[in-house]
């Protein structure tokens, strides 16, 4: 019996890992703006990523709607902010590790920046 509750929790545990790793979405893609002189995109500054709105989806599966963590104690980010700068915050975004799934291939550098400036305030 205890061995089909580890198999059942690993399950559960990739599934919910597969799902953290989300899609690439296209708010990191800018097209000219119309009336845009010499080509200038229409791509709005990093201060304007709706951090809140990335979080929820790619975020949430993992870390829980209310940063409470879904999946055991490194899930939980009601505090990073106090345990990591907003550079550490970043970079563990982008490369992972200890379970977590990497998104510099995900998320585009602004968007990355917005998900740690955001989370850095969490203390």
């Amino acid at each position: 019996m205890k061995k089909v509750m580890v198999f059942i929790f690993c399950l559960l545990l990739i599934a919910a890992l597969a799902a953290c790793a989300g899609k690439k979405d296209d708010a990191g893609t800018a097209s000219p703006a119309p009336g845009a002189p010499n080509g200038e995109t229409g791509k709005q500054p990093a201060t304007t990523v709706d951090a809140e709105a990335l979080f929820k989806q790619h975020c949430i599966a993992c870390h829980g709607a209310n940063l409470e963590g879904k999946l055991g104690g490194n899930t939980n980010l009601t505090k990073v902010g106090g345990k990591l700068s907003k550079d550490q915050i970043a970079t563990k975004i982008e490369n992972g590790g200890n379970g977590m799934t990497a998104f510099k291939n995900t998320l585009s550098a602004d968007q990355i920046d917005a998900l740690a400036d955001w989370l850095s305030t969490k203390k």
